[in-house]
C-alpha cells in the first residue's frame, strides 16, 4: 500500500487535501484513481488509512476510514549528537540507515576539530522522511541545527549520556553500564575526534566514555554503530528475539 507523509493532518477530520507535492506523486505518478486506499503518517506516531475522493493532481482530497495511535512506538528515546563530516553524502547516509533502524533526534555538533560547520536542514529533512516513508516509520525524526559542544553539554538531559571516542584511556561497552527502555545521548566526534579538552568537559558534565569496538570508524559509521547498539539491546531488554 503507497504511504504519505502528512505532518499536518488533523486526527479529529474524517477528510484531508494531501499537499501539492504529494497530491502530484498520488495522482500524476503513481496514477491512483478514486476509491484506492492508501496510508499516512504524521511523524508523531499516527498511522492513517484512508480512500481517495477526488484524485487532483494539485490537492487530492482523502477520506479517513482508520487510525492507529502510537504505531510502532519503541520502549526508548534515543538522540545522536553528531560532528557532521566534510562529504555531506555521508551525513545523508547515516540519516537515512539511521531513521530505517530507529532513531529519535539528531543534533549537529561543532567541535575543535570539525571539517564542516554549516549544514541545511531543508535537504536533510527531506532524506530523513523519504527514510521514515520506506521503513514505515510513523515517528519522524528531529533534527537539530547545528550548535557548539560546549552549548549542547550544557544542556540539560534526563537519562544516559555516552561520549564515543578513540583516546586510549578508560572506556567501557555501552552494554556494561545500559539500562534498557531509558532515554540515552550518545556523543560522536569528527574524524580526526574529539580533543582531550573536549572529552574531559563531557565527562565533567555527567557523559561515561565507551568504546565501539576496536576498529577505528568513519563518523557516521560510529553513529550508525552506537544506533544499532542501542536498538539492540532494547530488543534484548524487552525479552525479544
Amino acid at each position: 500500500m503507497h504511504l504519505f507523509y502528512t505532518p499536518d493532518i488533523d486526527p479529529s477530520n474524517q477528510q484531508y487535501f494531501l499537499n501539492e507535492e504529494e497530491s502530484k506523486h498520488c495522482a500524476r505518478v503513481l496514477r491512483l484513481e478514486k476509491g484506492a486506499e492508501l496510508q499516512l503518517i504524521d511523524g508523531k506516531g499516527g498511522l492513517y488509512t484512508a480512500t481517495i475522493l477526488d484524485p487532483h493532481p494539485k490537492r487530492t482530497l482523502l477520506q479517513i476510514i482508520a487510525i492507529i495511535n502510537n504505531f510502532n512506538k519503541r520502549n526508548h528515546y534515543l538522540h545522536i549528537a553528531i560532528a557532521p563530516t566534510k562529504n555531506i553524502e555521508r551525513v545523508e547516509w547515516f540519516l537515512e540507515k539511521a531513521t530505517e533502524i530507529g532513531i529519535d533526534e539528531i543534533s549537529f555538533i561543532i567541535c575543535k576539530r570539525s571539517e564542516r560547520k554549516d549544514i541545511k536542514l531543508d535537504r536533510l529533512n527531506k532524506v530523513v522522511t523519504s527514510a521514515v516513508k520506506q521503513s514505515l516509520k510513523a515517528y519522524h525524526p528531529l533534527l537539530n541545527e547545528p550548535v557548539s559542544l560546549n552549548k549542547l553539554l550544557s544542556r540539560p538531559f534526563e537519562g544516559q549520556k555516552f561520549v564515543a571516542h578513540c583516546e586510549k584511556t578508560l572506556k567501557t561497552n555501552i552494554s556494561a553500564q545500559f539500562r534498557a527502555g531509558d532515554r540515552y545521548l550518545i556523543l560522536i566526534g569528527p574524524e580526526g575526534d574529539f580533543t582531550p579538552e573536549e572529552i574531559n568537559e563531557a565527562l565533567q558534565n555527567g557523559f561515561k566514555a565507551i568504546t565501539l569496538g576496536e576498529s577505528r570508524l568513519r563518523t557516521e559509521t560510529a553513529a550508525l554503530e552506537a544506533c544499532f547498539e542501542v536498538n539492540f539491546l532494547n530488543r534484548v531488554g524487552d525479552g525479544a528475539d
